[in-house]
């Protein structure tokens, strides 16, 4: 056996102990975690897209850096909620914060303190893990502003440090990751090598569907959609098909999702389809279906679907 190993996150030491914890990554919307989880995990785990909200349940993605195994806990973002389905989100946040070892703010430098985020700050004041503060797209932001940004936020909140980076670039990202392995304490993994997510294929393929949906139709479609993997199957041809149903609330958001003669439904499938092989690395087969199901942001069954606690009045 040899003395050393090389992982995804650089070298690590088989002599050394392992350390393993859990990161829990909360914010405003739109943020930019879901990015954030992208990148420290070196591959796509949680859908991306800048429509508020997207994250609904909390999703982790695994990262080995040196001897660490870092599990991330893409969170939800935290918002004023009005519907059933934003309490359910904003309680999924914060649950997900509390079970973490250690909590990730990330700010969007651009938006500053504005909005959600400084009552993110205050609630934050009464959670004992320890937490780090994070200032995310710093590229857009003056230097002297961003020092100011950090210091007014650290006003609310003791934070054990604070980092300056951009999840799209990576620019300061590896220092994040250095500190988290350094700081976790001695322990085995929680799981194997090479998972770099917990989330199961049916549901990240859902995941990817309802992505390519709202890239498609972001200023058309509404927040009330729902996407469901009905169906998997293996052929004997190595390929996979996968049937799924979006849901939407009124005819009038079926016919926005179809599009004219069938051409968004058709973009939609073709997107998610290419990313779905290249995901699984096998050919996939996608049908996709539309059904109208009226309030269905009402429906406990679609909440079990999406990994939320149905919210009992």
């Amino acid at each position: 056996m040899t003395d050393t190993e090389i992982h995804d996150g650089g070298e690590a030491t088989v002599n050394t102990p392992t350390r393993s914890g859990f990161v829990a990554l909360i914010g405003p919307t739109n943020a930019g975690k879901s990015t954030l989880v992208n990148r420290f995990v070196g591959a796509k785990v949680s859908i991306v897209s800048h429509k508020v909200q997207t994250t609904r349940a909390v999703m982790r993605g695994i990262a080995i850096h040196k001897n660490a195994q870092i599990v991330f806990m893409d969170t939800p973002g935290i918002f004023k909620p009005r519907r059933k389905l934003d309490r359910a989100m904003v309680t999924s946040a914060w649950g997900g914060a509390k079970d973490a070892d250690i909590i990730l703010l990330l700010i969007d430098s651009e938006r500053g303190l504005r909005g959600d985020a400084e009552a993110i700050l205050e609630a934050l004041k009464d959670v004992p893990q320890p937490k780090i503060l994070v200032l995310n797209k710093i590229d857009r932001v003056r230097h002297e502003d961003l020092f100011t940004l950090a210091e007014k936020a650290n006003e609310f909140v003791k934070f054990d440090r604070t980092f300056m980076i951009s999840a799209t670039t990576g620019s300061g990202c590896d220092d994040i990751m250095d500190y988290l392995a350094e700081t976790f304490p001695e322990g085995p993994w929680y799981y194997p090598e090479d998972q770099i997510s917990d989330l199961p294929m049916r549901q990240l393929a859902a995941e990817i569907t309802r992505e390519k949906l709202f890239l498609r139709l972001h200023q058309e479609l509404p927040y009330s959609s729902h996407v469901e993997t009905e169906s998997w199957e293996e052929r004997k041809d190595g390929s996979v098909r996968i049937e799924q149903v979006i849901y939407v609330e009124r005819d009038s958001q079926k016919k926005i999702v179809l599009g004219k003669n069938g051409d968004a439904i058709k973009a939609i499938s073709t997107a998610s389809r290419k990313e779905m092989s290249e995901i699984l690395e096998q050919p996939v087969h996608l049908f996709l279906f539309v059904k109208v199901r009226e309030n269905w942001g009402n429906d406990p069954e679609r909440f079990r679907e999406m990994g939320l606690e149905f919210p009992r009045d």
